[in-house]
């Protein structure tokens, strides 16, 4: 019988997700999906990345799930595949990068990019954003493991941190654009009565 209470479990989930952060189980990554799992009773077999074998370790974990075959409707279970960058059709549009979740793609804005092999976790992301079709999936001649797990998992959450950081550095120069404006409008404004004052004055 399962004890854990449902932080622990999560946690637990969540060690045994691949941590590819495909969003195929249709969640925001393994974390999200081992929040559904506890917190909102979503199924144990929505990771096509994990297959059997996840399934099998999720049922262990999760009080009345019962091992069942990954659900199609999310994808097949297939060997590691990680993305390759055909560069010299690559035009810098950035928009892998904006997407890989673990930022496992380097480049800049209208300069060519590359995939840090290393790092991808054969989440296809990349493959879907790509405007002129230049990202190709091949086969690793290394399968997924727990070690890469870990590294995906640090990096998804590095990169979380990151964005949750550029959009509140965002914010706060917005808002300080917004003050700087009103402050201007308020000293257009004064300006403008003292001078209406003194036009009055001079009558």
């Amino acid at each position: 019988m399962n004890t854990l209470s449902e932080e622990r479990l999560v946690e637990a989930i969540d060690g045994a997700l691949p941590q590819t952060q495909c969003t195929q189980c249709g969640y925001a990554g393994c974390l999200a999906y081992s929040k559904a799992i506890v917190y909102e009773g979503a199924d144990i077999n929505r990771c096509p990345p994990g297959g059997d074998a996840v399934v099998a370790k999720l049922a262990k974990l999760v009080a009345g799930s019962v091992v069942k075959p990954v659900d199609p409707e999310c994808g097949e279970t297939k060997p590691l595949h990680k993305a390759y960058i055909i560069e010299e059709h690559c035009i810098g549009c950035t928009k892998c990068i904006q997407v890989c979740p673990v930022d496992a793609i380097l480049g800049a804005n209208k300069w060519m990019h590359t995939v840090i092999s290393d790092f991808c976790t054969g989440c296809e992301l990349c493959v879907l954003a790509c405007p002129v079709d230049c990202i190709e999936m091949k086969l690793s001649p290394e399968p997924w493991s727990e070690s890469y797990a870990s590294i995906a998992r640090e990096r998804f959450h590095a990169r979380n941190a990151r964005l949750e950081d550029d959009k509140f550095l965002e914010q706060k120069r917005l808002e300080a654009l917004s003050e700087s404006h009103s402050s201007d409008s308020k000293a257009s404004i004064m300006d403008a009565l003292n001078k209406a004052r003194e036009r009055r004055a001079r009558k």
